[in-house]
This record gives structure tokens, sequence and C-alpha cells, in this order.
């Protein structure tokens, strides 16, 4: 193999990440070579599915997780605010190529559901209000409104309203700049920005192992239909492979990983598709986790629309398989363990027991005490109104720090090794919807060399959080506006009918 079959980038993972990030390089180095390996028929088939996530864009409008109290009672907003800013990034990144006819319609991935967040019980209610509190003044929350008026209410959540105790405390805030996102269809439109851009998509190939020589990544990819080897190399390698990265990392040595372990979380939701019970709800609902529940387990009754039809999803439920994909292997689980990272497992075990035990109970929780939690948020809730489905694969990562283990259950990491020449993803939520602001990191650490010439364009392109800080607030709120207006959203303008 010649210099000259040598790429400048290979992505491995078909997934809105890598999509991204190779849009993003197309757009700043139209002369590098490059090259997308996946091992799905599809792209954006796994993580970024339709069914197998939330389809939330996390702005940090609704959700109680990104919001942690403080012991006095108020609430910590800064990962709310540093979600929101990344959001805008990826709204900012999807509207200038919808400009440049790259992506298509936006309305085939994106579309306007308020975002609600809802407090029940004097200490749901007070957390909720503090959480309003600390996010109004902020430029991107301010279309935020509040009210613990059970006529609003009723007019913002029909449907979780009919039938509820009228002396239950309770409270619910609105944003009308919520949306919602299919990142399948966008993942697939991205890769099709790619090939226009001249990027080498491989489908059905699987990336086996990674291997660093003479100062190249050696990819060792096959197709799997065949059996024949594809093998490559290349200056540069990203590993957005969801639950696959773990595994490539460590066949390829990588040494930051030694001590790191993942565990898989199968996602479960119950839903309908009954019209009058999605027409009684339109909005993406969360609530707050339950007294001694992990963060992970806060419930969202979300209204969503996949492939031109409305659904409501309610969820999350825990369930396990040893697989790292939705398409993986039985024995993912078992051949990730190694003696640097068993340990790390171990600890997680020893210091996690409440997280352990809640994932045990969902794991045998009955369709009675999960038909009980939704009607938490629908009072009127039928069974057989409803189904159980499965909603994806996660690995979350686990980490030992000062000799206890941990789960990452939040953030999305990226880990840079070899002198800047492999890059890969680890964590999930708040995931897709940041993809935008991650990749800038990607780019940042692997390439710093390139930094000042691509300032100026990115800056144009997918603006990082500091530029966007520097507008102001007016200019934040006109670049939002414009944003929006491109891709079809409802324009983010302060509310009226709750108490502000």
């Amino acid at each position: 193999m010649s210099d000259a079959d040598v790429q400048d980038v290979v992505l491995v993972g078909a997934g809105v990440m890598s999509a991204t990030l190779g849009v993003l390089l197309g757009r700043l180095q139209p002369d590098w070579r490059i090259t997308v390996v996946e091992r799905l028929g599809e792209a954006g088939s796994e993580s970024s599915g339709a069914w197998n996530n939330a389809g939330t864009g996390h702005a940090g409008l609704c959700e109680f997780n990104y919001t942690p109290r403080r012991p006095d009672g108020s609430v910590d907003v800064s990962s709310a605010v540093q979600i929101g800013e990344q959001f805008l990034t990826s709204l900012w990144f999807w509207a200038r190529l919808v400009e440049q006819e790259l992506i298509g319609a936006p309305a085939d991935f994106i579309r306007s559901v308020p975002h609600m967040g809802l407090g029940r019980g004097a200490d749901g209610v007070a957390y909720l209000r503090a959480r309003y509190e600390g996010l109004r003044d902020h430029p991107l929350f301010a279309d935020l409104e509040y009210s613990d008026d059970r006529a609003v209410l009723a007019r913002w959540l029909p449907l979780v309203f009919e039938g509820r105790d009228a002396g239950e405390p309770i409270a619910a805030t609105r944003s009308a700049a919520g949306t919602d996102v299919d990142f399948g269809v966008l993942t697939r439109a991205l890769l099709g920005a790619m090939r226009q851009q001249g990027a080498a998509v491989h489908l059905r190939h699987e990336v086996r192992s990674l291997r660093r020589r003479d100062g190249l990544w050696q990819v060792d990819a096959r197709d799997r239909d065949t059996g024949r080897p594809r093998p490559l190399r290349a200056r540069f390698v990203f590993v957005g492979a969801g639950g696959g990265t773990l595994p490539l990392l460590q066949s390829a040595r990588v040494p930051e990983i030694r001590s790191s372990a993942v565990f898989p979380i199968s996602g479960q939701f119950l839903r309908t598709s009954r019209p009058d019970l999605v027409g009684g709800h339109r909005a993406k609902l969360y609530g707050h986790a339950a007294p001694g529940a992990p963060p992970i387990s806060v419930p969202h009754l979300d209204r969503r629309v996949v492939a031109g039809e409305e659904h409501l999803l309610f969820g999350p439920f825990a369930a396990f398989s040893p697989r790292f994909l939705t398409q993986g292997r039985l024995t993912d689980l078992a051949r990730s363990v190694r003696p640097g990272n068993l340990p790390t497992l171990l600890a997680t075990a020893r210091d996690n027991r409440s997280l352990v035990a809640y994932l045990v109970r969902q794991v045998t929780q009955s369709d009675a005490a999960r038909l009980a939690e939704l009607r938490r948020f629908v009072p009127t809730a039928r069974a057989e109104d409803w189904e159980l489905v499965s909603a994806g694969q996660r690995v979350q990562l686990l980490k030992t720090a000062d000799g206890r283990g941990t789960m990452v259950g939040f953030g999305t990491e990226v880990l840079v090794s070899a002198g800047g020449s492999l890059a890969a993803l680890l964590g999930a939520s708040p995931g897709a919807s940041t993809a935008a602001a991650v990749m800038l990191d990607v780019l940042a650490a692997c390439f710093p060399d390139r930094g000042a010439d691509w300032a100026p364009r990115l800056a144009e392109l997918a603006p990082p959080a500091a530029v966007l800080r520097a507008l102001g607030p007016a200019g934040l709120a006109a670049a939002v506006a414009r944003a929006r207006g491109t891709l079809g959203l409802t324009p983010a303008v302060p509310g009226r009918e709750g108490n502000r």
C-alpha cells in the first residue's frame, strides 16, 4: 500500500458524532481524504436511530438531572447553561448546512415541541421553582414560564391533568423553544453531505482492530458480506462506535483506558400511538427522580414524531443485556473485562450499591409496576393502550477515582491519544444534541496547529460557546432567531401565560 493510499481521516462508526466531524473537516479541509466505516447496512441505526434515543434536543430547558440541588435548596444551573450553549452550536451548524443546501429540508429531522418540567409534591414544586429562578434571567432561557395555577396547567397538559387529584401540590415550567429531533434522519443527511464533499462511506464493514505502526494507524476493516479484508491506513482516526468504542481502544492498547470499564444498560419505554392520547400531550415533559433513585431514572413523557407518525413515549425503564450495541454480541461484556479494569468493575459495584439495587428492581419490574409509574404522569392510563418497546443500548463508562468506583452517568467524554492522532467518544447523555460542540473539542485537541486558520470558518459554521457568549444578550438573541428561523422552528420569545 503506497502513501497515495493513506487516508487523512478514518471515522469508525456512522453515527451522528462521526458524521458531524466528517462534515466539519470536509468544510475546513476539502483536500483531505476522509473515509467512514460502518458495520451496519444503514448509517445512524444504533444510538442515533429514532427509537434508540429520546429524540430530545437537549438544551437544559426541562431536565432536572442537569440542575442538581444544593444543600440550601438552591439549584446549580451551570450544567444546564452549558448544555444550552452546546445545543445552540448544533442548531447554528444545522441551519448553516440547510442554507448551503447540503442536508435538505429541516422538517425531515427537527420540529418544535415544548419542553416542560413537572414538580410534584411540596418538595418537588420547591425544586422546580428554584430551578426556574436559577434559569429565568439567562438569554437562552428567556421564554421559560412557571405556573402552579391548575387552570393554566390543564391547558398546557390536558392528558396529564385529566383525572388528577386536585389536592396534590403540583407545578410546571414550559419553554416553547424545545425541539424533537430524529437523529437517525439527521445522520443520514450529514453522510449525504460528506459524500458531496468527496468522502468515501463503506457500509456493512466492521473494524476488527486498530494498530499504530510507522506513524500511521492501521485499520483492520472487513466486508461483513464477503469477509474480504479492506485494510486502511490513516493519519487520524476517530472512534465514534458507541458501545463498540471501548473494545476498539483496547485492541489499540490505548494506555488512557487501561483501567476504564463499561457496563451496558438497555432502555425500555411504554409507547402509545392512539390519536386521542397523542393529541392530549404535545410536549416533552420531564419529572424529577423519586427519593433515593439515581439521576439516570428521571422519568419523562415525550411526544415523538418518527417517519411522519406521532407517538407518546414514557420511561425510561432499565433492562439488561450483555451486548454493547443493539446488534452486538452476547459476549461483549465478558470480552471487555481485562486485568486492568476488573478492579474498576468491582469497586463500582461495591461503592454504588443503591444504583445496583435500583437496576435489579428495574430489571425485575412487573407490567403492573410500570403502569403504576405511568399513572403518576397520566392518571387515566390503561394497560391496553400502551406497549413496552426497547429503546436502545447504552454503555455507561466506569472509572476509579480516589479508590472509589464511579459510573459516569452524564456527559460525553472525548479521549485523545497518540499525540492527537486518535480520538474517541465515551459517555452518553446529552450525547447527540451536543454533537457539533463536542466535535469542536475534538478539533481543538487533535489539530491545535490548525486552530488559528480554522477559527474564522468555524465561527461562521459552528461557533463555540466562547464566540456565542461574546455576542452579548442582543446578539445571542439574534443568533438564536436566525438559526430557528432557518430550521422552521417556533420563534423563541418570552411567554405570557405562566407566573413570571
